[in-house]
């Protein structure tokens, strides 16, 4: 149809996109949230007067058609228009609960007859879900801390044991280019969207139905998803899990790679992706790491492991929570709900998990969906411990009970602090609300047998610094009136976050009487030469101290896990930061070991700053060696940004370092 009345479109980006919060992501692109209203012009040759309002429609298109009314109608698109000088501007309304998605927009000027006298493509855009509006099931109340959960795209993560806990800085990178289009190609390549995408499409207006999607296919495990999980090590055909520092690479290979998951990531990497496509989408999203976490794997909320078998409680795990209404449960279950992407257990047969409601698990309300009484009992669960005798019998050795689930940890929303949001999932342990809590979800709380009562265990060690040697001391207090032999036996074994075990660094035994009233104290050195080599990426030690009395039943058994730390990258940004203006940057790393380190390399990335690069070290790295590299790059976007460089060599890897840049514009 020849264009006699409009001459061209304009989307009006530059005025809607900061309006909707999106002009981060892209300022050429129309990206508007559901439940606001947007705005087009349309320019009209100047030879034609203008049409009549009843001539004009507006027809939207996602996976159906929509002709648009022009008067206000409850829970549906309309619009209406307003004449200036040669230009129509039209004002668009979407509804609250309206699908994500790219809607494409077409105007329509009819003739008087009815007929379809003239028709011009507007264009396409995105809408997205709309924290900031009351009717939105994702609206937030409170809009100062969206800068965080939506807006931020720099974080960080927590990793470590729950006494020594170390940040991870993470970038999201959310409205990076093209990131929106992948995590639209992500809802598109789930198993429902290929099966049936209409219906897919219609239920993308329900966050809950979008979270459990992003969820399931975060990870790779059913579909096509995006990351692969591996825990054993073995990362030589990909990248292994520390190495990553952010989002949006993985992103982009998965992209790019045609729907190809991605090698590695675990549980950390699962949570950094989804709360990268989750902010993306507009669903408010945080990443939480639960320390000392447990695996129920037969439900009975007791975690049961054998001294010298494979432990089953778990160092730290990380997951998202999420923020939404559940128009789906009866009233109170509003607010944070966790997802956790980590395969773990199939939920309706995927590997899949949540949301599941915050409250829900505090109260113990475990049979409301999705997976309550599985995250439950990851930060609940009671753990047992079995000494397995020669003769095959079982005894349980006293363990302190309130071992699951510590130092709930989040990134606050007033910096770069950690915020404790223990007590929204738990009730203060030994309560009485506790108890009640357990008795709703039909479990006991285990009345743990505490031995003799006169004999105490405790573990002390130092801040540890890989590679060198260090002591960790044992002490067994005697608060009775006798005097007491026992046996005590120290091991250390390195072992990964989840804790898989990868070996024995060192053993004692020591046969002993405790004064009265008196501490025994019991040195253990770790070697450098003993634990080097069998340590994995995450310079994990598990220290286990087992006293066992003349009594065989009288067992107590102790535990630590010791972080090893490492020097952070030095990283210095030289130049005055201005957008399309070249940046160099200076990395110095010293090596901490008494080993020479081969194949380094150095990973960098920055939203807004730079696209992730790589830069191999010039040489091998001799003990104390200080090698320095550089790289120069053009910022592409203003404002407080984060460059985050990661180190790995062959006997090295997750050497982290960052450095902050304010960008002006031109």
């Amino acid at each position: 149809v020849a264009h006699t009345v409009f001459s061209k479109v304009d989307l009006q980006c530059w005025a809607n996109n900061p309006a909707h919060h999106t002009e981060e992501m892209n300022n050429e692109r129309l990206l508007v949230r559901r439940g606001q209203p947007f705005f087009v012009a349309l320019q009209c040759t100047g030879s034609t007067p203008q049409p009549p309002e009843r001539c004009i429609n507006l027809i939207l298109h996602l996976g159906q058609l929509l002709s648009l009314p022009r008067q206000r109608g409850r829970g549906q698109w309309w619009f209406h228009k307003q004449e200036a000088q040669s230009e129509l501007f039209l004002t668009v309304y979407s509804p609250a609960d309206a699908p994500v998605g790219l809607y494409s927009m077409t105007v329509v000027l009819l003739n008087a007859e009815g007929h379809i006298q003239e028709r011009i493509h507007a264009g396409s855009f995105y809408l997205l879900f709309n924290p900031w509006c009351k009717a939105d099931s994702v609206y937030f109340p409170d809009e100062g801390q969206l800068q965080e959960y939506i807006l931020n795209e720099n974080g960080l993560l927590y990793q470590g044991s729950w006494d020594q806990i170390r940040p991870l800085p993470w970038n999201f990178g959310q409205f990076e280019k093209d990131v929106v289009d992948i995590c639209f190609e992500i809802l598109d390549n789930s198993p429902a969207a290929l099966k049936n995408p209409e219906v897919d499409t219609a239920n993308r207006a329900d966050p809950v139905y979008v979270s459990r999607t992003v969820t399931a296919m975060v990870n790779s495990n059913d579909d096509r998803g995006v990351v692969s999980g591996r825990w054993d090590g073995e990362y030589s055909d990909g990248v292994p899990p520390t190495r990553w520092t952010g989002s949006v690479p993985i992103l982009r290979s998965w992209s790019s790679g045609g729907a190809q998951r991605v090698r590695y990531g675990q549980c950390w990497v699962f949570s950094g992706v989804a709360c990268t496509v989750l902010r993306c989408l507009g669903i408010p999203t945080r990443c939480v790491t639960n320390f000392s976490s447990a695996h129920d794997t037969d439900g009975n909320l007791t975690v049961d492991y054998c001294y010298n078998e494979q432990l089953e409680n778990v160092n730290f795990h990380c997951w998202v929570e999420s923020w939404m209404s559940r128009d789906d449960l009866l009233e109170g279950y509003d607010g944070w709900q966790v997802l956790d992407p980590t395969p773990q257990e199939r939920s309706d047969g995927v590997f899949c998990c949540g949301p599941c409601p915050v409250k829900a698990i505090k109260e113990g309300e475990v049979e409301v969906k999705y997976d309550t009484a599985f995250v439950f009992s990851e930060v609940n669960a009671d753990l047992a411990c079995w000494i397995i005798h020669e003769d095959g019998q079982r005894t349980q050795a006293s363990l302190h009970h309130g071992t699951v689930g510590r130092n709930i940890s989040t990134k606050s929303v007033y910096g770069e602090q950690r915020e404790d949001i223990t007590s929204l999932y738990k009730y203060p342990e030994g309560s009485n609300m506790e108890r009640e809590m357990y008795e709703k979800a039909g479990r006991r709380v285990s009345e743990r047998n505490g031995g003799s009562g006169q004999l105490e265990l405790s573990i002390k060690h130092v801040q540890a610094v890989h590679g060198t040697d260090f002591d960790v001391v044992v002490e067994v207090q005697n608060k009775g009136s006798q005097d007491t032999p026992a046996k005590l036996t120290i091991t250390s074994n390195a072992v990964t976050y989840n804790s898989l075990h990868l070996g024995e660094c060192q053993r004692q035994s020591a046969s002993l009487t405790v004064p009265a009233q008196k501490v025994h104290k019991e040195v253990l050195r770790l070697l450098y030469d003993h634990y080097g080599a069998c340590l994995s990426e995450h310079r994990l030690i598990r220290v286990t101290a087992l006293l066992q009395t003349s009594s065989d039943h009288d067992s107590i058994l102790q535990e630590v896990n010791i972080p090893l730390a490492v020097p952070e990258l030095d990283v210095k940004v030289v130049g005055v930061p201005v957008v399309s203006h070249k940046l160099t940057t200076y990395i110095t790393f010293t090596n901490p070991l008494p080993i020479t380190l081969r194949g380094g390399l150095f990973t960098v990335e920055g939203p807004g700053l730079t696209a992730a690069k790589e830069i191999p070290a010039p040489e091998d790295i001799g003990p104390g060696q200080i090698v320095s590299v550089k790289f120069s790059f053009k910022p592409a976007r203003a404002g407080l940004r984060k460059l985050l460089v990661d180190f790995d060599a062959d006997r090295l890897k997750d050497v982290k370092g960052s450095a902050t840049v304010i960008v002006r514009k031109k």
